[in-house]
């Protein structure tokens, strides 16, 4: 007999030996020892109350042989001589887009602007001590996209899109460990990403598929309604009569080729604001009830918030406990600041973007001039200002919280995990009305749901404005654009989907529906 149940096991119980097994028999009402195998399905915590569980889902079999299973395996095919579909960028959408076309038998034949990930470690290396910023390479652009550079959380509310469990499997079979299987919140981490992304590329070139880094598109000839070629800064061409665009939020160039080509774009709604930086154990006794340190089983501790601060939502987004921030531009003249990880997650910091939400129809006025590219432009000026605030560097204007919420300059600043440096400056006069005053309050409020979160002791670093795109590219029913025969905008940047999961089922679902076509 096989059964699936629930067991919730005390924190104070977790390392006893066959804990989980005990608690099956008892809930089973059977022996121990009819308890032939048990394999946990899915583990989460619950640490609403001082008395904090994990809880587990599990199969059991009872006096029965456990079934193996069977061991990752896709069907991928030889594409080397196959029909190509064309793919530029290689994030997330990119990458899960070239590994369905090796199933479906397709070539896919990718371009990337940046480089290699091993080779993106100098770039990277170069915007955190020189504070130069390669507009190619960078934590945005290059193999993998800016997730590979990222706490490489998992977790979706995008089920509809396609197979969740297959993505976590496909990067399980490229790498990463089997714990994104069972849960709740699963991440791989940044130290681990570029071990899969590479791996990743390794499946893709072993079975005929193409991969040219360094390589960026500067146009894509239309006729008729109809993609045909698109062309390198090199000036090669190559023809194509099927592309997916998956160039990600912040290749904003591409934006601008596309108004230019006459394809419709429109402006859409979409959020900026803050990272918020406290030291993980302040978060830890905030969630997990405790005067001291954690205890050694739980992970450092993460929280989720939310807040309708005069007619719109101030949110945490992109939480990355024990984690660290690092700068996102992907030009020179501006500051960005975004969250990652690494797999241990054992900085003695955590961090989130928290965030307003913009209204394009009605927030933006002052930019109506720009048209479809009001955001964008709202984005770049407040970037730029970031820049000018940290003193034409990549350092950052920065603010003790509680001196952010209450309009005063900081004369002195908290340690930082952000290594480019932090700069005082007057974040609350600074940002817009629209964005500084939402979070002023919200901030407030969120201490009084989190005891502990409003404190000196935190940082407002600026600014977190890419959290997802300003600018859509639409699509219709089958994932091609709504004018132009054979573009596929995919991921993020097409103002779809937002984060690594839901990219990658993206990138899956439009080469469904080239083949299809």
């Amino acid at each position: 007999m096989i059964k699936e149940i629930q067991i919730r096991v005390r924190i104070k119980e977790a390392n006893q030996e066959n804990i989980l097994k005990k608690k099956a028999a008892k809930i089973l009402r059977a022996d121990i020892n009819e308890i032939s195998a048990l394999k946990v399905l899915r583990k989460s915590i619950d640490a609403r109350k001082s008395l904090i569980y994990f809880n587990y889902k599990v199969k059991v079999y009872l006096n029965e042989k456990a079934i193996e299973d069977k061991s990752f395996s896709f069907e991928y095919k030889d594409v080397s001589k196959a029909k190509k579909i064309h793919i530029i960028g290689f994030g997330p959408a990119g990458m899960f887009a070239a590994l369905r076309c090796l199933e479906l038998g397709f070539k896919p034949v990718v371009f990337e602007r940046g480089k290699k990930v091993s080779d993106r470690r100098k770039d990277i290396k170069a915007i955190n001590q020189l504070h130069l910023v390669d507009s190619n390479s960078n934590y945005c652009f290059g193999e993998g996209g800016a997730g590979t550079y990222s706490d490489g959380k998992l977790y979706t509310r995008s089920l509809k899109r396609g197979d969740v469990r297959k993505i976590f499997e496909v990067l399980v079979q490229h790498g990463a460990s089997e714990n994104i299987l069972i849960e709740s919140h699963p991440h791989i981490g940044t130290n681990k990403l570029p071990r899969v992304v590479k791996n990743i590329r390794e499946t893709i070139l072993n079975y005929g598929g193409e991969i040219h880094f360094e390589s960026k598109v500067v146009d894509i000839n239309i006729e008729d309604n109809k993609v045909k070629s698109l062309v390198l800064e090199n000036g090669q061409e190559f023809e194509a009569d099927s592309i997916i665009l998956s160039t990600g939020h912040s290749a904003r160039d591409i934006y601008y080729l596309l108004d230019k080509k006459g394809v419709k774009i429109e402006s859409k709604s979409f959020a900026m604001g803050v990272r918020v930086e406290h030291p993980q154990q302040i978060i830890d006794s905030i969630q997990y009830h405790c005067s001291t340190e954690r205890d050694e089983l739980l992970p450092a501790a993460s929280y989720s918030l939310v807040q309708q601060i005069n007619g719109r939502g101030v949110y945490s987004f992109c939480m990355c406990p024990g984690g660290f921030i690092v700068p996102a531009a992907t030009s020179p003249g501006e500051v960005v600041v975004n969250g990652m990880s690494p797999s241990s997650r054992n900085s003695r910091f955590a961090n989130s973007g928290i965030v307003v939400e913009i209204d394009s129809r009605r927030d933006l006025n002052k930019y109506e001039k720009y048209g479809v590219f009001k955001g964008l432009e709202f984005q770049k000026d407040l970037e730029n200002l970031a820049w000018l605030a940290g003193g034409k560097t990549q350092a950052a204007p920065a603010q003790r919280l509680t001196d952010f919420v209450e309009g005063k300059m900081s004369s002195s600043l908290n340690e930082t995990s952000y290594q480019p440096g932090l700069k005082s400056a007057p974040l609350h006069s600074l940002l817009p009305k629209i964005i500084g005053r939402r979070l002023r309050k919200g901030l407030k409020e969120f201490g009084n749901k989190m005891h502990g979160f409003y404190t000196s002791e935190a940082s407002v670093i600026g600014v977190e404005s890419r959290t997802s795109s300003p600018i859509k590219i639409p699509r219709n029913d089958l994932f091609e654009h709504i004018e132009i025969t054979g573009l596929y905008p995919c991921g993020e940047g097409a103002g779809y989907a937002g984060g690594i999961v839901s990219a990658a089922m993206y990138g899956e679902r439009c080469v469904d529906a080239i083949s299809k076509k």
